[in-house]
């Protein structure tokens, strides 16, 4: 049976719903961030990275957002976990990198300035400066949702989907950083 190590709020959130989806039998383990959990020496164990999403099959480890989203494509190929043809699926992989890549990189400057600089006045410039960042991502994602929603309402695709599951979260995060989601109307 598979098993997802998840924090709640996180990017983990992502193949929870792409495992919902499948309709896979899986167990979930929750990683108390805000406890340190990711840094106890069982966790560390299993992800030296410390962090979240690990999804354990069998004897394979499989952290990332992306690469455990693309391992469960594959093993359910008939969940439609992402799109199977072309163009769609280039473009929904694009997005899916980029919302891993380059908004969630730079909300970790904005909820982790620690990680970043060792100074408070260096944390707080950090903060304030990545908040604007994020806003502008906010509306390049809101501008995605406008143009590529699927007529049945989805990012992903026909159905809901793992880009979906991360435009959510990435946009409750930026509530976290004092963004009102009601700005971005069709994201939100």
């Amino acid at each position: 049976m598979m098993k997802l190590f998840f924090a709640p709020g996180a990017c983990s959130f992502v193949p929870h719903v792409s495992l919902a989806l499948a309709g896979a039998t899986y167990e979930l383990q929750m990683v108390k961030l805000h406890k340190g959990e990711q840094g106890s020496p069982e966790f560390l164990a299993i992800n030296p990275r410390g962090q979240v999403p690990v999804l354990i099959d069998d004897d394979r480890v499989i952290d990332q957002v992306v690469a455990v989203v693309l391992y469960l494509d594959e093993q359910f190929p008939e969940a439609g976990i992402l799109p199977k043809t072309q163009p769609a699926r280039s473009r929904a992989l694009t997005t899916l990198a980029w919302m891993n890549g380059g908004m969630h990189a730079t909300f970790a400057h904005i909820f982790m300035p620690h990680k970043f600089s060792d100074q408070a006045d260096v944390q707080g410039a950090l903060k304030t400066f990545n908040t604007q960042i994020y806003k502008g991502l906010l509306a390049e994602l809101e501008e995605l949702v406008v143009k590529r929603v699927s007529p049945s309402g989805w990012l992903s695709g026909e159905r809901l989907g793992p880009l979906d599951a991360y435009a959510l979260t990435l946009t409750r995060w930026g509530s976290i950083a004092g963004i009102n989601p009601a700005d971005y109307p069709s994201l939100w």
